[in-house]
């Protein structure tokens, strides 16, 4: 069973930042009459943020990496681990977190690897900084976790294009002995791999003339062999089901009471779904925020974008919260992890010239 738990590490600061350019869901040209209000209904996802031709999502992670750094007043020296958390990475190689390592002027000794992993990718992404971090060899780490889903969708496709936006997050992570452990669950079902899939581009399917060629699958539904395809049925029913199952038996293993949690911090894809895990959970609504409305579905962002965004006074308060993240692969996580009074600047709004 994949239940992990590390003591003495402690997150110590969130920023999240996200293009200054509006994409509004009631807008979209490809909707018949009437078609728009009721994804909007459905999914509550008023709206998101997409980012200019020439924006990285490794643009986005590096904003909020400067500001949190700033806010914290870290000295960039100290930082002993850096991990990227993204399929929007800058090129196939090199890692994106070697790019980074440079643009935040971190030390040429900080361990630096990308995690490609989509909406579970924050709580996989913080068992991997905390297991290398809880030893205390390393005192001090950052998680960049971001998408540019733009990038990798056709926005001729109203069954996926209207739910995803882009934004980069940064946490902030230090050796602090006698602090809470993070617990962790994690699952995956590898037989249901094509259920979230770009077909072209990688080794399996090697980019082609071929996948650049624009195919109207049916009314409203137009993309190439590059662009995302999302089986909506199939990931519905999967989320629905795996996460919640998680998150009970990580509350299981690790005696944890979840009528006691102060915050569940789900993925957010759509808030129906959510809704129905919060009730199969039996957690009140008012313990569930949510940012979707504003931003969409920023994939593994959506975590640290609600503790920046959808929490209020989130920097004086010491709450307890279990994270759940789950998508493609398909893959789950769960975790139980205590925010005690963390840096959390004001989201950035990236304004872009290049």
């Amino acid at each position: 069973m994949s239940f992990l738990s590390f003591k003495n590490v402690k997150i110590s600061g969130v920023a999240a930042a996200v293009p200054k350019i509006v994409k509004e869901v009631k807008d979209l040209s490809f909707f018949a009459p009437g078609e728009a209000e009721k994804v909007i209904n459905l999914t509550h996802i008023e709206r998101s943020r997409i980012a200019p031709e020439t924006m990285c999502c490794s643009d986005l992670c590096y904003a909020a990496a400067e500001k949190l750094l700033d806010s914290l007043k870290w000295n960039r020296d100290d930082i002993d681990v850096l991990i990227f958390v993204s399929l929007s990475r800058d090129f196939i190689t090199p890692a994106t977190s070697a790019i980074l390592q440079d643009r935040l002027g971190l030390s040429k000794e900080c361990y630096a690897i990308d995690v490609p992993l989509a909406c579970s990718g924050y709580v996989y992404g913080l068992s991997v900084i905390s297991s290398l971090m809880s030893c205390g060899l390393m005192k001090k780490g950052l998680l960049l976790v971001g998408e540019t889903t733009s990038k990798l969708q056709s926005p001729l496709d109203k069954t996926i294009w209207p739910l995803h936006g882009d934004a980069g997050s940064a946490t902030a992570l230090e050796y602090k002995e006698g602090t809470e452990a993070m617990n962790f669950h994690f699952g995956t079902d590898g037989s249901r791999w094509d259920s979230i899939i770009n077909p072209d581009g990688g080794s399996r399917h090697p980019f082609s003339e071929k996948s650049l060629v624009m195919e109207e699958i049916q009314p409203g539904v137009v993309r190439n062999k590059t662009n995302a395809i999302l089986d909506g049925m199939n990931v519905f029913a999967f989320s629905i089901t795996d996460p919640p199952k998680s998150v009970k038996e990580l509350c299981t293993h690790f005696d944890i009471d979840i009528n006691n949690i102060d915050y569940l911090l789900l993925h957010q894809a759509n808030k129906y779904m959510d809704d129905k895990i919060g009730k199969k959970l039996k957690v009140p609504e008012s313990k569930i925020p949510f940012c979707l409305m504003q931003f969409g579905n920023t994939s593994s962002t959506t975590i640290p974008m609600s503790i920046v965004t959808a929490i209020d006074n989130i920097i004086n308060e010491k709450a307890s919260t279990i994270m759940c993240g789950f998508g493609s692969g398909l893959s789950w996580g769960s975790a139980y992890i205590v925010l005690d009074h963390i840096v959390c600047p004001n989201l950035i709004e990236l304004d872009w010239d290049e």
